[in-house]
């Protein structure tokens, strides 16, 4: 298993997973969903790989990295780490955002990635801690967290908010 930067070489396969994914499923927000393959490849691409280093981005815009989780030929999720965060962030999305295929929910394959990606992240951020969020009604993804040694900072009426330490 392996975390991949997105990049032109897997577009297809990341063009696939990324318009199959909703416009929000869990608070992890989705503008490409459905477009062509075509759009994809001279808008959304560039756009998605540029968000690692933007250039002339709105002030409350953060720098973000998309890797891809790969079993072997096979993409079976997506991680975003934000580099570091505002205020709006550290009450909200925090530095990491995922999602698996549909198909492989429950194999596991969050856990992995979530590991590789907190891996990553240790050497991006600059905060003490990795931020994270969470929906209360998402037991599933609450457990990819634990299981990868966050612990709960605070609650609201709808989330978890969890910090794993560097």
């Amino acid at each position: 298993m392996e975390l991949r930067k997105i990049n032109m070489q897997d577009a297809h396969a990341q063009w696939e997973y990324t318009t199959a994914l909703p416009a929000d499923e869990n608070g992890l927000t989705n503008p490409y969903t459905g477009i062509s393959y075509e759009d994809y490849i001279e808008k959304a691409l560039p756009a998605l790989i540029s968000y690692e280093h933007p250039v002339d981005m709105p002030d409350w815009f953060v720098p973000e990295t998309y890797y891809y989780l790969w079993d072997e030929d096979c993409l079976v999720g997506e991680f975003r780490i934000r580099h570091h965060l505002t205020e709006t962030l550290k009450n909200g999305a925090g530095h990491i955002g995922y999602s698996i295929r549909k198909d492989k929910r429950g194999k596991g394959y969050g856990t992995a990635g979530l590991k590789l990606t907190i891996q990553i992240a240790k050497d991006i951020v600059p905060e003490e801690e990795i931020y994270l969020r969470v929906n209360k009604d998402n037991i599933p993804s609450q457990k990819v967290m634990l299981n990868n040694g966050a612990y709960i900072a605070r609650e609201d009426e709808e989330h978890y908010f969890l910090r794993v330490k560097k």
